[in-house]
This record gives structure tokens, sequence and C-alpha cells, in this order.
């Protein structure tokens, strides 16, 4: 149910915000980047063009609303740049919100503690560029959180496509060169002390070679 609507300040843009009241213990959150020409999938518009870069993101996106619209859990998308009222995104299934922070770390840590501060018991943050991924693979993914205290996808490219919890740790998002191959392994030292599953390792789709 949606409680009020907000407008937040964000440099010279203004954005648009409604909270909702959690109707489920799960938090699914989607980070995602405005569909923009030469703002999407940039390692892959190197090889292909910033066209076919931003046609390919485009298709991701739509694959990311089919497997997260049936997911058993509260769905948030936070978007990159500005919230879209009228997108594909339906209001009537995923909350918008809007990334804060200067790098990825402080735009995950914020999207993290925003959602245990609404009530939720487990989180579980996903990208919108994984193809290789199913709605039964997220519901598995909030499963494996009932045993275990953190959960984490690997991805080949030395990163991870998806990480849970049941409580914060800011350590993780502190320290880490985004987007280099140690990003994976810094993120398991972190956790080696703690409850974890570990999922079965997938790619995203950044380089031509991959696909």
């Amino acid at each position: 149910m949606a409680i009020l609507g907000v407008k937040k300040n964000l440099g010279n843009q203004q954005s648009k915000e409604v909270f909702h009241l959690p109707s489920s213990k799960n938090a699914l959150i989607v980070f995602t980047r405005n569909p923009e020409l030469g703002k999407c999938k940039t390692r892959l518009a190197a090889t292909i063009g910033d066209q076919s870069a931003l046609d390919v993101y485009r298709f991701l996106l739509d694959h990311t609303v089919k497997i997260t619209t049936p997911v058993t859990a509260d769905v948030y998308v936070y978007y990159s740049e500005k919230i879209k009222d009228v997108d594909i995104w339906d209001t009537s299934i995923f909350r918008k919100k809007q990334q804060q922070g200067h790098d990825l770390g402080d735009k995950m840590q914020h999207a993290f503690t925003d959602v245990f501060n609404m009530g939720y018991q487990r989180a579980i943050i996903i990208g919108s560029d994984m193809y290789d991924m199913t709605t039964q693979e997220v519901e598995d993914a909030f499963l494996r959180l009932e045993d275990n205290n953190f959960v984490i996808g690997p991805a080949q490219d030395g990163g991870y496509y998806l990480l849970g919890m049941k409580h914060l740790k800011p350590q993780l998002f502190k320290n880490k060169k985004w987007g280099t191959q140690r990003v994976l392994s810094d993120t398991l030292q972190d956790l080696e002390l703690e409850n974890i599953a570990i999922l079965a390792e997938k790619n995203d789709v950044d380089y031509y070679e991959r696909y």
C-alpha cells in the first residue's frame, strides 16, 4: 500500500518517490540505469556501438521485468538518474526509488539501509543486465537466506550478480574497486566469518565475445 509521495532534490534534478508499507518479509532491490544512448553497457558499446548496446540493454531490461514480476517479495527498482512514472516498470508491481551515493558501494549500502529501515527481514540486490537468471533462482536465493545470513551469486568477471543479507554489513560496500576482478574475492574475504550461501556462477552481458 502506498502511503506517501514526496519530491527530492538531487542536484538540478527532482524525482518523486512513493513510499509503501511492506507486504512481505522479503525485499528485492533491482538496480537499473536509465536507458539512454551512450550511457548503457559502455564496455559492450566499445565493440558494437552505442545504439546496439542500448538495444541490448533494453532487451535485458524487458527480461528483468519478466523474471522479477512473479517474485514473492516487494520489488524496489532503484533508478540511476531519475525516476520514470511511466515506463516498463509497472507501478502496480514495482516500487520506484532513486539511487543515492558517490559510488556503487555507497548506492548499494543506501538501498539496503533503506529497505531494512522499512522493516524487511531479508533483502537481495540484483542488476538489470542478467539474461542468465530466472524467477526461480531469485526465489531460491531468498530461501537460502532462511538458513544463512548472507547469499552471493558469483559472476564470471570477478564480481557478483546477486547479493543478499538478513542484516546490514557496511564493510561489504567499503574499500572495493568496483568493476574489477577483485570485487568478489574481496567481498568473500569480508564474509569469511559469516554464515553464507554461494550460488552458481553466472555470466553478465558486458562484452561481445560472451554471447
